[in-house]
């Protein structure tokens, strides 16, 4: 399965280069165009022409797959494939020059990812993943080295990376989330792609979200699956579309679901 989306993988990252020399390009102007859309979220120049162009390129390279974009919606496609697009992920720190944030570009078969792309060129780092191929990181494609989940096997013993504590508010699990941090080792809120990418280098053990999109996700589920952890909603359902999030090694992801999942 692995080497027939070997050339997907390829124009992912092509996609990747093309977002991050315009993204790097724009990261604190004084120019900065930035607006707020309809759910009250920024948007910025950088994001709308980030879409523009991989939207593009895809209309030439895989002018049969469908393309779904944060900023520009759904276009379906007839291929039975759709590229799934985040032109910053972390559109709140690039508009108050907080060097976090990356686009993130995911290919998905018939519902299922299989080739993930997150790239974050301020940081210098690139994490990318191939349905059965495992994951990635480094500055770059020629100079990536396998990465993998961590052993950690109790709670106490763990790092766990959240976004923010409020967001728990909303799903009325902010005192399970709470009373977990207290449990773990330690705690930070690293926040967006960068938990997660983080989880699959073995760096953290859980991170959790409990509101978010599928361009938020799409190609980090398959980056922490490749990497040897779990990924799945706060249900318990596997993927990245369930509108929430929990990732983990594997071996600490049932302990967290029994404590802050939404069974």
């Amino acid at each position: 399965m692995a080497s027939s989306y070997n050339d997907d993988l390829g124009l992912a990252h092509m996609l990747a280069d093309s977002a991050s020399r315009i993204a790097t390009e724009r990261f604190r102007a004084s120019d900065l165009r930035i607006s707020t859309k309809p759910d009250m979220t920024e948007v910025s120049d950088a994001d709308t022409t980030i879409e523009e162009v991989v939207r593009s390129t895809l209309t030439r390279a895989r002018p049969r797959d469908g393309v779904f974009g944060e900023e520009f919606g759904d276009n379906p496609g007839a291929s039975g494939r759709k590229w799934v697009v985040d032109p910053i992920d972390g559109t709140r720190n690039y508009v108050r020059g907080v060097p976090i944030w990356a686009t993130l570009i995911a290919l998905f078969d018939r519902g299922e990812p299989v080739v993930g792309v997150v790239s974050a060129p301020v940081l210098g780092r690139r994490w990318w993943a191939m349905k059965g191929a495992g994951a990635f990181a480094g500055r770059d494609q020629r100079s990536g080295k396998k990465i993998r989940v961590s052993g950690i096997s109790k709670l106490g013993n763990a790092s766990v990376s959240i976004s923010s504590i409020t967001g728990w508010t909303k799903v009325d699990r902010q005192g399970a989330m709470l009373a977990m941090l207290h449990e773990a080792w330690r705690e930070r809120g690293f926040g967006d792609f960068y938990s997660y990418c983080l989880l699959a280098e073995g760096c953290v053990d859980i991170a959790a979200e409990p509101e978010v999109a599928v361009w938020d996700l799409a190609p980090l589920a398959l980056l922490v699956e490749e990497a040897g952890g779990t990924f799945t909603d706060l249900k318990g359902r596997p993927g990245p579309d369930g509108g929430s999030a929990l990732a983990t090694n594997g071996l600490l992801h049932e302990p967290s679901l029994e404590r802050i999942g939404l069974r």
